[in-house]
């Protein structure tokens, strides 16, 4: 570490008062995609990827573009048509300057005075995009973490309203989401999380309760490399549950149900039921959405883990997998091998641990 960088529990502060902090991605392991239909879910952060932000005072306000994720510059016409039917059009630019804006207006809407001064933001990561792992709510989160320690007002603004902060500044641009990401990358660690619409109403957000990593059996990501876009996913099931459709509540409900029962199998350390409430919620959301909606390569990313007897679910809403062997090192490989010939990558997943530090324990609702 650079001499002039101090470690600190809410991140990297530099002797010039540059601020860094990470994100991580998400992995939704039971009860996705319940979370915007007043459900359950179990998330955990997920360390093998992470978005870092780093703010560093300066006379004006800056929002650096990113080399990579932000390319304005290409070889040829065909360069940049190619980049945009990859890339699309929009790297974190707009993600900083988004949670920015809400950050004020938050600010300004519950009297929290913000003292002068101007920063210059920069981002990084190596989530996978569009792989179902929040790629884009991590970049949001980290900066979030560099305002409140920039302004000093971590101790203002509650960790459980946090999550809601972010979604909101998602979705000022359009990206369709839930709250468990958000929830997953504020609190770190595996969280059981209660999105009942007399909560939601009552309180403006879930009931998050933290669980111990320690808890759960080892776990393996799969994704690809060129997955389809997760953020069209919902875009039916959202209409019919609103319209009143039978299929879609139920399913829901059970979707929820499944979270709820997964929290109390791994409290018991009981990993075969684990396994079957995993696959039972893949096969739900397969129901509801239908295999068109779903895409065959995130299917097939599935049903690889499957053909060896492993649980297997999407992570978010396709894009990438979480996949469970009960039958231990054996398993795993026949797993690895099947992905090698199926060209999908696969990793074994490390959980990042809860990061609340003594400040944002001390917001919490008692």
């Amino acid at each position: 570490m650079d001499q002039n960088m101090n470690s600190t529990k809410e991140g990297l502060i530099s002797g010039s008062g540059a601020i860094q902090h990470k994100a991580y991605a998400r992995v939704g392991l039971l009860g996705n995609p319940s979370d915007v239909y007043f459900g359950k879910t179990i998330s955990f952060s997920l360390a093998n990827f992470w978005a870092s932000v780093t703010l560093e005072p300066s006379p004006h306000l800056i929002i650096n573009p990113h080399p990579i994720h932000d390319l304005v510059q290409f070889d040829s016409l065909d360069h940049l048509v190619n980049r945009l039917q990859s890339e699309g059009y929009y790297g974190g630019v707009r993600l900083l300057m988004s949670i920015c804006k809400l950050f004020h207006k938050h600010c300004k809407d519950n009297n929290i005075n913000l003292s002068p001064g101007n920063f210059t933001l920069s981002y990084d990561t190596n989530i996978p995009r569009q792989a179902g792992l929040s790629g884009s709510s991590a970049i949001v989160c980290a900066a979030l973490s560099c305002l409140l320690d920039f302004y000093k007002v971590r101790h203002l603004i509650k960790v459980e309203v946090r999550p809601n902060l972010i979604l909101s500044a998602e979705k000022e641009l359009g990206i369709v989401a839930g709250l468990q990401d958000r929830v997953a990358q504020v609190y770190g660690g595996l969280v059981h999380m209660d999105f009942s619409k007399e909560n939601m109403d009552k309180l403006g957000h879930g009931i998050y309760t933290p669980m111990d990593i320690s808890l759960l059996p080892p776990l393996h990501l799969i994704y690809a490399e060129n997955p389809s876009d997760s953020g069209k996913v919902h875009s039916t099931i959202r209409q019919r549950w609103l319209n009143g459709d039978e299929l879609v509540i139920s399913s829901m409900k059970e979707v929820a149900d499944i979270a709820a029962e997964g929290k109390s199998a791994i409290l018991k350390r009981n990993y075969q039921k684990l396994a079957e409430l995993m696959n039972r919620n893949f096969d739900l959301r397969r129901c509801m959405f239908g295999d068109e909606c779903l895409g065959a390569l995130n299917i097939e990313m599935v049903e690889v883990a499957r053909r060896v007897g492993a649980a297997s679910k999407f992570t978010g809403s396709g894009g990438a997998v979480v996949a469970f062997c009960p039958e231990g090192p054996p398993q795993v490989k026949r797993l690895e091998d099947e992905c090698r010939k199926a060209g999908f990558s696969i990793q074994a997943i490390q959980v990042v641990p809860a990061c609340l530090n003594d400040v944002d324990l001390k917001t919490l609702s008692k």
